[in-house]
């Protein structure tokens, strides 16, 4: 019987862990970017 390979599925799931977290991180700083343009460019109503 095969022996499963327990440290390359611990690896990928860092590595999917690792990806997620980044994809986070990118989405806050384009979030807080979007936030930070709308407070310098105020529309004026008049």
């Amino acid at each position: 019987m095969a022996k499963t390979n327990y440290t390359y599925e611990k690896r990928a799931r860092e590595l999917e862990k690792e990806k997620k977290k980044e994809e986070k991180r990118k989405k806050k700083l384009a979030l807080k970017a979007d936030e930070q343009q709308e407070k310098e460019t105020p529309i004026d109503s008049e």
